[in-house]
């Protein structure tokens, strides 16, 4: 069938070790998944269930990449995370068989316009703006399930070499099994989707030129500049 204008490009994610690209349909993210995170934002970590949001899927971009800096902000901030790449779909997922879907994980970083999504949040506005933006997600190359243990892994970000964001995955309030299960009680996941799986404490703002180092213990690092 003929289209009237030309498709746009299928979204992707890099392998590790591979030429071979992991396509992208939908980003999930989970909000307030770390306990210290949840008090730097000033909320009660135990008050509330998984908060999901979406970035579009052209939001991704890859490593090594210079991003510009996103218009409409002052106050731009990193927030690595765990990214889990959803190999097999489902509904209404039970938590003990969660790991069957995952085809993957990688770093990412969930870039965000923090003063429009305090505005959002005041006047109870969704989120879109503060974190659906272009080049909102960048995503390191993916490595398969069961050849990585991440139970316990360092998750951390620096910033020009200084550390801004350090703790663990072990850490997370929710787990990636209970995530899944929980976030496809309200989707329908299929294969291609990524779900962004909540950042730590230590959320800071970036400025143009910035060099930004996110790494995750077992996983290929993520970095990206900030253009000047």
């Amino acid at each position: 069938m003929p289209f009237i204008i030309d498709p746009p490009n299928q979204p992707s994610v890099a392998l590790v070790g591979s030429d071979a690209r992991f396509p992208v349909r939908r980003i999930f993210c989970v909000g307030r998944n770390y306990a210290d995170h949840v008090r730097e934002m000033g909320n009660d970590p135990k008050s509330e269930p998984p908060i999901f949001f979406t970035k579009p899927a052209d939001a991704l971009v890859e490593s090594g990449a210079a991003i510009p800096y996103p218009t409409l902000t002052s106050n731009f901030h990193h927030e690595v995370e765990l990214v889990v790449a959803i190999g097999k779909g489902g509904e209404a997922i039970d938590a003990g068989s969660a790991f069957d879907h995952v085809w993957g994980y990688a770093v990412g970083v969930d870039l965000t316009r923090r003063d429009l999504q305090n505005d959002a949040k005041k006047s109870g506005q969704p989120w879109d703006a503060a974190k659906g933006f272009d080049n909102s997600a960048p995503v390191g190359a993916l490595t398969p399930e069961g050849s990585v243990d991440l139970k316990s892994a360092r998750i951390w970000l620096s910033v020009n070499g200084a550390t801004k964001q350090d703790a663990h995955l072990e850490e997370m309030i929710w787990s990636v099994p209970e995530i899944i299960a929980t976030l496809s009680r309200a989707w329908a996941l299929r294969a291609g989707d990524l779900i962004f799986t909540g950042t730590p404490s230590g959320v800071s703002a970036l400025q143009k030129g910035d060099a930004i180092h996110a790494e995750i213990e077992g996983l290929s690092p993520l970095t990206f500049t900030i253009a000047r």
